[in-house]
């Protein structure tokens, strides 16, 4: 049989305008913790889809457990003892967890009823055996993101998965889920499964991997035990280059008073107060950073500033101007960019080209203005190419790449560039650096900077404290929708700020 569970020998996958795999060889040794590490768009995601039969390689070879496999479909997959979890969960949100396990495999009697008490009893016991803590009867809708992920952990193990692929399991998981599910990968490792962990993140590769294989551009770049590289040894294989972790940046020179928010009252789609009485200044040429755990109303803040939320009570002024109750357009037109914290829902429509994706929030301008009221398409793909080359966003087709088909960190890529080519007064940032590689967060971290030493106020929200104290000028730490701190950065640690994030106490 072999000591490898995984052989995947001179793959190669192309797409239009790009090879995402160019003859990879990856070997996984049986009941491993096997992490897959790569920048944005280095084929991570591509190689897996091809050993789960999303894709099928235009050349190479797939053995199982010594035996070569023809993978058509992932039916195949799922029968050869392959499951994957996929980075963006495939669950219907109006089933019951259980609903969706058996969906497409219901277990039904002679007569064909559904058998669903059955089906519950088998994933109560799976969950149990597993540590995974998931009701049964549970519906999607209602349960939280990082329950949903153990429904998909849950799925594979009710086919009998002996290999199971996690494709960037934490992009959505707050840090205590992180935790929890390091230690559920630990588990399954346990009871014998074979795992490989698509990630970029190399905190959880030292955490929970034995080996690690790097890809960068599509091409294979080496095979390492995880216990003999230190982080930021990976981190160099990965980008190709030395990567720099600390941000360099020369000390805040703040203006005037830009953004002025002052009681401000703001309630979620619910109608429940998420946002109260509160009040923060940011200036030209600084970053206020608001630091709290999430739920603690920074989706609700941000949301009621650029105008995603109506406003109950209190004040938003723009370099000294009331704009509490203009549209959103309007907030745009007089100098409010925003990158939104979910860039799919809020950010970018990714069925639009990066050209289309560039110009939403201004194509009625002059900027695109052409003949008899039609939209210049030339200038409009001329800017985003621009934007391209300035950001090193990788699109195989260039500016008529759909923006759906990008990796996360490119997308982010393209939606820091629009919002930055609009030279906003007042940027507000939410999650900048939320799934991506060390690559493209020393990127963006820079560009950051660069707005701040431009003299742009911005304020920036983040659950991640090591990005808060690198970027921030000043700190803000939020609380069940209050400001219950502000320090200038330097004053304090990353404790004293988690102290903070749970109290309700007010300081200045």
């Amino acid at each position: 049989m072999g000591e490898y569970a995984i052989q995947m020998l001179g793959i190669t996958k192309a797409f239009p305008g790009i090879i995402a795999n160019d003859n990879i060889t990856l070997e996984v040794k049986k009941n491993e913790v096997h992490a897959l590490l790569g920048e944005n768009g280095a084929g991570k995601s591509t190689l897996m889809s091809v050993l789960f039969g999303a894709y099928s390689a235009d050349s190479g070879k797939i053995l199982i457990n010594g035996n070569e496999v023809t993978i058509k479909n992932p039916n195949v997959a799922t029968e050869l003892g392959i499951g994957m979890v996929h980075q963006h969960f495939k669950l219907v949100h109006n089933y019951t967890v259980t609903e969706n396990i058996v969906l497409g495999r219901e277990p039904r009697n002679a007569f064909g009823i559904l058998k669903l008490k059955d089906a519950e009893e088998k994933v109560a016991a799976l969950s149990k055996q597993y540590g995974l803590a998931v009701d049964p009867k549970a519906k999607i809708e209602d349960i939280t993101v990082g329950q949903q992920q153990r429904v998909e952990i849950l799925k594979t193990l009710y086919s009998d998965s002996e290999i199971i692929i996690f494709d960037e399991p934490t992009a959505v998981l707050t840090p205590q889920e992180i935790d929890e599910l390091m230690d559920i990968i630990r588990k399954l490792k346990q009871e014998g499964k074979t795992i490989v962990l698509i990630t970029h993140k190399l905190k959880e590769i030292k955490a929970v991997a034995d080996r690690c294989s790097v890809l960068r551009r599509g091409k294979y770049i080496g095979t390492v035990d995880v216990d003999k590289v230190t982080e930021q040894e990976l981190a160099d294989m990965m980008v190709g280059r030395a990567v720099k972790f600390e941000i360099d940046k020369s000390p805040a020179n703040p203006g005037e008073v830009m953004l002025s928010v002052k009681n401000l009252n703001v309630k979620d789609a619910n109608g429940i107060q998420k946002i109260h009485d509160l009040s923060i200044d940011v200036r030209a040429g600084e970053i206020v950073g608001i630091a709290g755990v999430d739920g603690n109303g920074q989706s609700e803040l941000l949301q009621g500033l650029c105008g995603l939320l109506p406003v109950e009570s209190g004040q938003i002024l723009l370099d000294g101007e009331d704009i509490t109750k203009m549209t959103i357009r309007q907030r745009i037109e007089k100098g409010l960019g925003h990158i939104p914290e979910d860039r799919h829902k809020h950010g970018m429509v990714g069925d639009f080209t990066l050209s289309e994706n560039v110009a939403l929030k201004d194509y009625y301008t002059d900027r695109y203005a052409g003949k008899y009221g039609m939209l210049n398409f030339s200038e409009m793909d001329t800017i985003a190419d621009e934007l391209i080359e300035q950001f090193d966003v990788r699109a195989g087709q260039g500016h008529a790449t759909k923006a759906g088909s990008l990796s996360g960190g490119n997308q982010q890529k393209v939606i820091v560039a629009r919002e930055i080519s609009l030279s906003p007064k007042v940027l507000m940032i939410a999650q900048p650096t939320r799934g991506l590689d060390v690559g493209a967060i020393e990127y963006i971290r820079k560009r950051i900077i660069a707005e701040r030493d431009k003299g742009r106020a911005i304020l920036l929200v983040s659950f991640e404290l090591d990005e808060i104290m690198n970027l921030c000028d000043r700190i803000a730490t939020i609380s069940k929708g209050q400001i219950v701190g502000i320090f200038n950065a330097g004053e304090v640690t990353e404790r004293d700020i988690g102290l903070m994030m749970a109290s309700s106490e007010h300081k200045e």
